[in-house]
């Protein structure tokens, strides 16, 4: 006798509530995502400016005096203090903004693992209360996509209506 789930058609309650499960999963998952990872590095971003391309002179002595890397025991000081304080402004806007849209996802998602593994090096003790999570959002992004509910998929969507492998 089979097991009538295995069954066209013969699929139970209990199956069709699993699929539904896993069909909500799948579609609010990666958005939920997204936006978890894309929030605090954002609200950070957006205080590093003062003015268009102007970083402020507090994320200038942060970086310049404040922030060390610990690296086995030993205090570094951040390399090309005034340009990685630049970078790591742009990178706290742009890369959640690609979050949000969902566009280059797979790619912001990375960006944002590395800043996370770097920060990690400034502060160490945040490990278990912040950087963990981060670290988990970003690599479920990256193998996760963008979901349903994003530029990736309508780019997606539109390559597969011309006949146009997809990227991966």
């Amino acid at each position: 006798m089979t097991h009538p789930s295995s069954q066209p058609g013969g699929a139970t309650l209990l199956d069709r509530i699993l699929d539904a499960v896993t069909w909500i999963g799948l579609a609010l998952a990666p958005i939920a995502a997204r936006i978890a990872l894309a929030l605090p590095f954002l609200r950070s971003g957006r205080t590093r400016w003062d003015g268009f391309l102007s970083i402020s002179p507090g994320t200038t002595y942060l970086f310049e005096d404040q922030f060390k890397l610990h690296v086995f025991g030993h205090l570094y000081a951040i390399p090309a203090p005034d340009q990685v304080a630049f970078l790591v402004g742009c990178a706290e806007i742009v890369l959640p903004l690609l979050l949000l849209a969902g566009l280059a996802t797979r790619f912001a998602a990375l960006g944002l693992l590395i800043m996370t593994a770097v920060i990690q090096l400034v502060f160490p003790d945040a490990w278990v209360n912040f950087h963990l999570y981060w670290a988990s959002l970003a690599l479920a992004i990256m193998a996760l996509g963008a979901g349903s509910l994003s530029l990736d998929h309508a780019l997606e969507m539109l390559r597969a209506r011309r006949g146009v492998p997809a990227a991966r």
